[in-house]
């Protein structure tokens, strides 16, 4: 059973921009998407909004255009653009923005707040985002994260692999996070080894460490 938003229920508007908004009461974060997932499949449009105004914060999809948009801000809005290759991403988007709201989607992808970048190579875009993480704390967080999502400790205890068994030439965001990964482990200084015979081709091996160790610990 989904947890109950405390305080609760909680008022959400779905809108396309034809002016027939529907507004929502709803008890926790699987009401809300089961209500989304009905008004988004009963309609077509190139843009569905997710507004949650008492909190000052609403999520944009568009999936023709692959991208996503959260919102945060009522007074000064700040947004950031997050480009999906995967068109079943955008509900699961929704989802976490009801479980969570504006930083529930912190992980769901490279998010940038200037949307000319989501056009980039998907190697530009890694090291864009790998610049924005100035602090060894916040860069360990964010190499912790990607080694959660694909990563394995070799047998050895000696290495840390990221993208265990994935190619080289996989979609363009795991492109932009391996870019993004390589940019971060060159800024803290991490060893990277070369991967042994048998390998796929994307892996990435590093030598562990005292800090990464304890960093992927809190995700294992």
């Amino acid at each position: 059973m989904a947890r109950p938003y405390a305080p609760g229920p909680k008022q959400f508007v779905f809108s396309v921009g034809d002016g027939n908004d529907q507004k929502v009461s709803v008890g926790d974060a699987q009401a809300a998407y089961v209500a989304f997932s009905a008004f988004f499949r009963d309609r077509d449009s190139d843009v569905y909004t997710i507004g949650d105004e008492p909190a000052g914060q609403s999520l944009v999809l568009m999936p023709g255009r692959g991208v996503i948009v959260r919102v945060e801000g009522a007074d000064r809005p700040r947004s950031e653009y997050l480009r999906v290759d995967r068109g079943n991403r955008h509900l699961p988007g929704a989802m976490l923005f009801f479980e969570n709201g504006h930083a529930g989607l912190d992980h769901f992808g490279q998010w940038f707040s200037d949307p000319a970048d989501l056009d980039a190579p998907p190697e530009t875009r890694g090291a864009i985002r790998a610049a924005a993480f100035t602090t060894e704390a916040a860069a360990l967080r964010e190499v912790a994260r990607i080694w959660a999502d694909s990563g394995i400790v070799d047998p050895s205890d000696r290495y840390y692999v990221f993208f265990d068994s994935h190619d080289a030439d996989d979609d363009r965001a795991e492109r932009a996070e391996r870019a993004e990964l390589l940019a971060l482990i060159e800024f803290l200084g991490i060893e990277r080894v070369d991967a042994p015979a048998g390998a796929a081709a994307g892996e990435v091996w590093v030598r562990t460490d005292a800090r990464l160790a304890a960093a992927c610990a809190r995700w294992s």
